[in-house]
């Protein structure tokens, strides 16, 4: 053994988990950390001299450093439910490239590598730990480095002292001091990094510091000296790792051997990790017999179904092998490629932008492709090399052709887009993009009107809906095996990072091109999925003609008073500080109320108000909003902080964000609105979020005021009644909520009548309001837990009125009993309008896992069916308005309630269409209702 890799596996798990997107197998289990754990490992042991290499793991969170400080890493959360089960995936990663993992009870996978590092130099072997973890910098030294492999980065003793401000041997010392907020490590209160440096370098460690502490000239940083010098000391204990631990596993067991390709191969297959695995045939491995089988399976769960309930999958189309990319720089070339498109009578589209705000964002280039493996890419306001020392490109290129002022050259904007206009509004070719809506805005601020379009993204999600992003680089991954250029590739990252329009066109030609050619081979691939699946109808009559009308949407936006907006921020924060002394006040003392786990201590440990519960993982007290609620029935104190988070969320997240959020040029607010972002087809509003503003407080409406309408205009609100509840009497095929319905009648207190056997006159409003409870919980297939707890009765009570609500009303039972096994039989259960919502965890072994998937899938025909209506009426109301000469404007959508802005004199008129239509979107065996109101701002029309 010559030279030793130790690969810290935790911090690669992590690194992949946040840096990749969710993705999952066939069989509904997450894989996106042990995608990109795996990627990692192969290219370091491709790239690696090393001819020994051990992956070092965390066992367990508590270790023997909890028995010297109860709270250290305390406050950590959690690791999140989906990676959980990714774990021991990463193990059988690492056992597939015959590797060796190792962990142990008690211990930090930190102390495994301290420990195997001091070995293996003692021996005269070379040691890289592959980490950028800052604890292991401590073991820098003679024959030891490490290597930072996301940034390819050795980090030797000077790197060290750069981060420091002091060598190997003294970084404990440093970190004693500064202690480590992360692993809350205490340290010394007031001195950071940079001060701990200075003293320690002062006084030569941390016994010196301490025992000169009272020489210290800062009078704070003094006493926290000397009043801290105990936990410092503790800290210094925390941070020291330890380089003896009876390890089990010795260092000859990690020396490289041939691997087994068989082994790995069948690991990518079973995983369909289908890039992994056709960068190892390239490399001459032959894939496994099984791997047909198992691609087809991880498709789609959906797919169409044949004998004994198995999927057939449609065959995958390897993508070309060659690709060609033109740089299209004058008219003549750009020529070419219009009359190309044309003739295919389809064309990808993909444009390049300097943001992400569709209502910002410059356009900078356009990228087209019209047949697999062949696509252009069209620079239109490339601005070449930024200013010296604005940016680092760090590629050592220039942008190519350029004129005298260094801007490379392209084809004036004006006159490529006067080209490309007849192409993009050609009714006779079909203009193909992924998430084309953002495109779409786009084109529209340079007076083109994309259409008519399909989308990518789009039809993924119609196919396969919860299962795993729908983004275009886990959608090139999973359907066509390719890793495609990532944004940080060409744009780079942190401070060297820049907008698309100071990259040189050689990257951005690559990375623009690979886009639409990406586009157009999914599109070939995924679109005659939906004839196979049967989600034509879907797709055809809801989600694809939504595109546009969602696109304008976001280009109408809606005005915002930013003078409100102030005023409340004003007041909310006046009402903050009250709130915060009265709290205080409460508490005997002041501390962090937005500090769980002080909030935790103040009412438990000092108030000693009773049930509390604290995590099994953390320690930490609980002090969520439903712990809140329920205390706040026994002390003031947790009902101000209820209120003081309540007015803090909505200050922090609407009345100061959204005065960054106007665009100045439009003074509107323009929400984006996501296709893909949940599992029941609901729409999901984001920069900002319109969606989540709270109705039902005060403080909520009053944030809606500040939407208003422009001058002679006025705001009209048109909100779906319990459109959920009527579903449900229709799906369940429940008489006597039809009749309810029908009739009109407050369907809270005929259900309470029902239920509990008294008449609707002169009903007690808690008797009502226990049956509204029971109504809406229900939809979301509410335990007797749940409902105990919100409505404050012991859980056998709440387990009766259950069982009264369902021996009432009899079919509800067999409706959700009958959609869990559909959902357990299929993956999936279906709306009114054929939409699936798949439901992974539906046949978990774990069985909270297993409940909650069985309450998402009781919930998804309902919710999913609601949202059908409502895009169903939302397709209609633009012809509507336009054949009736009407001039409203439909501007917001939230879940079940539609915002328009129209002229005051067509409000009648403009009521009467809305209702019509809207109630008119589907036909169920109880009426839909529609409550419409008016007013100058959000707040009075709602």
């Amino acid at each position: 053994m010559k030279h030793l890799f130790l690969i810290d596996g935790s911090g690669f798990i992590f690194r992949a988990y946040h840096a990749l997107p969710p993705m999952t197998r066939g069989d509904g289990t997450p894989v996106g950390a042990v995608y990109g754990f795996t990627k990692m490992i192969m290219k370091l042991v491709e790239d690696t001299d090393a001819d020994a290499i051990a992956v070092v793991l965390d066992r367990a969170r508590k270790t023997f450093r909890n028995d010297i400080y109860p709270e250290y890493k305390a406050h950590r959360p959690p690791a999140p439910d989906d990676l959980i089960p990714q774990f021991a995936l990463v193990r059988d990663a690492v056992e597939a490239m015959d590797l060796k993992s190792v962990d142990m009870e008690g211990y930090e996978a930190d102390d495994l590598i301290a420990t195997y590092a001091m070995q293996a130099r003692e021996r005269g072997v070379e040691v890289t730990i592959v980490s950028s973890d800052k604890d292991l910098m401590q073991l820098v030294g003679p024959g030891v480095t490490m290597l930072d492999a996301m940034k390819s980065k050795i980090i030797g003793p000077d790197e060290v002292f750069e981060k420091f401000g002091v060598g190997p041997e003294r970084v404990i010392d440093v970190q004693a001091l500064a202690g480590d907020s992360s692993d809350n490590v205490p340290g010394v209160a007031g001195i950071g990094v940079k001060t701990a440096a200075l003293l320690i370098n002062e006084y030569g460690d941390l016994d010196g510091v301490l025992k000169n502490a009272h020489k210290v000239k800062q009078n704070k940083r003094r006493e926290n000296l000397l009043e801290q010098a105990e936990q410092a000391r503790i800290s210094r204990d925390l941070v020291t790792l330890k380089k003896d631990v009876p390890i089990e596993m010795p260092l000859d067991d990690f020396i490289l051997h041939e691997a087994d390709p068989d082994k790995m191969m069948s690991f990518l297959a079973e995983n369909n990790f289908k890039s992994l695995l056709k960068k190892m045939e390239a490399q001459g491995f032959d894939a496994p017999k099984a791997t047909a089988k198992i691609t087809a399976k991880s498709i789609s769960k959906s797919g169409p179904k044949t004998t004994a309930g198995e999927t057939s999958a449609p065959a995958i189309p390897k993508p070309p092998l060659e690709t060609t990319y033109e740089l299209v720089q004058d008219a003549d070339a750009l020529e070419r490629w219009i009359a190309g498109a044309f003739d295919a009578g389809i064309v990808a589209v993909d444009t390049e932008t300097t943001g992400l705000d569709s209502m910002a964002a410059d356009l900078v280039g356009v990228s087209l492709s019209y047949k697999p493996g062949l696509a252009a890419y069209i620079p239109l306001a490339h601005l070449g090399a930024p200013a010296q020392g604005a940016f680092d490109l760090g590629d050592g290129s220039g942008d190519g052709d350029s004129n005298d002022a260094g801007t490379p050259k392209q084809i004036e904007i004006k006159k490529a887009l006067a080209m490309l206009k007849p192409l993009l509004e050609d009714p006779g070719v079909l203009k193909v993009g992924q998430n084309i809506k953002y495109d779409q805005v786009i084109l529209a601020r340079s007076g083109i009107d994309v259409a008519p379009v399909d989308d990518t993204m789009v039809i993924s999600y119609v196919l396969e809906g919860g299962l795993h992003g729908h983004g275009m680089d886990e959608l090139a991954s999973l359907h066509l095996g390719v890793d495609t250029i990532k944004f940080k590739d060409v744009a780079g990252t942190g401070k060297s990072k820049v907008t698309f329009d100071h990259v040189s066109l050689e990257k951005a030609l690559d990375y623009a091109a690979e886009d639409a050619d990406i586009t157009l081979q999914l599109y070939q691939l995924l679109k005659p999925r939906l004839v196979d699946e049967q989600m034509v109808s879907v797709y055809e009559n809801i989600e694809r003609p939504l595109i546009s009308v969602l696109a304008d949407m976001e280009t109408n936006g809606i005005l915002v008073d930013v003078k409100i907006l102030k005023n409340l921020s004003d007041d909310f924060s006046k009402r903050l500080g009250i709130l915060e002394k009265e709290i205080h006040s409460l508490a005997g003392r002041e501390f962090n109320i937005a500090s769980p786990k002080q909030l935790g201590e103040i009412l438990f440990d000092e108030l000693g108000l009773e049930g509390g519960k604290k995590s099994k993982k953390t320690g930490a007290w609980s002090t969520g909003a439903d712990v809140l609620d329920e205390l706040s029935h026994a002390h003031d104190l947790p009902k101000h902080v209820l209120g003081w988070r309540q007015l803090a969320k909505l200050k922090s997240t609407y009345t100061d964000a959204l005065q960054n959020q106007i665009n100045p040029v439009t003074k509107r607010v323009h929400t984006s609105y996501s296709m893909a972002g949940t599992s029941t087809g609901r729409l999901a509003s984001s920069d900002p979020n319109l969606q989540n503003i709270p109705i039902r407080s005060e403080e909520g409406r009053a944030v809606r005021t500040a939407f208003v309408a422009e001058k002679g205009n006025i705001l009209l609100s048109a909100d779906y009644s319990q459109i959920e509840l009527r579903l449900l009497a229709h799906v369940a095929g429940i008489d006597a909520l039809k009749t309810a319905f029908h009739d009109g009648l407050d369907i809270h207190a005929m259900t309470a009548s029902e239920v509990f056997g008294v008449p609707v006159a002169g009903m007690d409003p808690d008797i009502r309001r226990n049956a509204k409870a029971i109504n809406f919980g229900i939809i979301y297939g509410i335990s007797a837990f749940g409902l105990a707890r919100q409505l404050g009765i012991s859980r056998t009570e709440a387990k009766e009125y259950i069982d009264a609500y369902f021996e009432r009303f009899p079919g509800i039972r067999d409706y959700m009993e009958e959609t869990k096994a559909s959902a357990a039989k299929n993956g999936f259960v279906s709306t009114l309008f054929g939409r699936k919502c798949f439901v992974p965890g539906i046949d978990d072994k774990n069985q909270m896992r297993r409940s909650f998937a069985e309450r998402a899938a009781i919930n998804a025909p309902i919710q999913g069916g609601a949202a059908d209506i409502i895009k169903r009426a939302m397709l209609r109301l633009p012809d509507a308005f336009e054949d009736a000469g009407l001039g409203a404007l439909m501007l917001l959508q939230v879940h079940d309630e539609l915002v328009f802005e129209l002229p005051k004199a067509q409000a009648q008129k403009t009521i009467e269409i809305v209702k019509e239509v809207m109630e008119g979107a589907a036909s169920l065996d109880v009426p839909l209702v529609v409550d419409c109101g008016i007013g100058s701002n959000w707040g009075e029309a709602h």
